[in-house]
């Protein structure tokens, strides 16, 4: 899975066959694994359950942060506005999912976020491909991005592993990894 590939990904929870494909990455050695589309703190638990080492989550719900943090998981809790940017440096978390980024104006909505809140860093989801990942990147307030413009649906249906696994070595190319 990593051996110069991407060693990070997010499995959602999307669909039931999430938890058991998180607990078939989480023991491969150089590989993190984290659950999105987290919506609850049962699926907090199921999550922490399966091996995720974090969550991500398309808004800011208090009882999922509050769940995640005792279980060990790092938290990426999806923000849209500075009221619930507020909410997560108050729940003691600095990184943030901001998502759909697209929609909220992009980078120069995070760097309009970053003058109140400087020490609050981004992963901009939503929107995010090759054409627009290396901007991204290059912002000091940007931790990560998230995209899944390396794995098509259509990829994934018909069985074209090696187109996949081609996008995936133009993406690390691409953010210069």
């Amino acid at each position: 899975l990593v051996a110069g590939g991407i060693p990070c990904a997010e499995i959602t929870l999307r669909t039931p066959a999430g938890a058991a494909a998180i607990a078939a990455t989480a023991g491969v050695a150089g590989f993190t694994v984290g659950a999105g589309t987290v919506l609850s703190a049962d699926d907090v638990d199921r999550s922490a359950d399966s091996g995720a080492e974090f969550i991500v989550s398309p808004g800011f719900d208090d009882e999922v942060v509050e769940r995640a943090i005792p279980r060990g998981l790092a938290v990426l809790p999806g923000i849209a506005t500075a009221t619930e940017l507020q909410r997560a440096r108050r729940a003691g978390l600095d990184v943030v999912k901001f998502f759909p980024a697209d929609r909220l104006g992009g980078l120069e909505t995070i760097g309009s976020l970053s003058g109140p809140f400087p020490t609050m860093r981004f992963v901009p989801s939503g929107g995010v491909g090759a054409h627009n990942a290396a901007d991204y990147l290059a912002h000091p307030s940007v931790f990560a991005i998230s995209g899944s413009w390396m794995v098509p649906r259509a990829s994934i249906a018909a069985g074209a592993f090696d187109d996949i696994e081609a996008l995936s070595a133009q993406a690390i190319e691409l953010v210069g990894g």
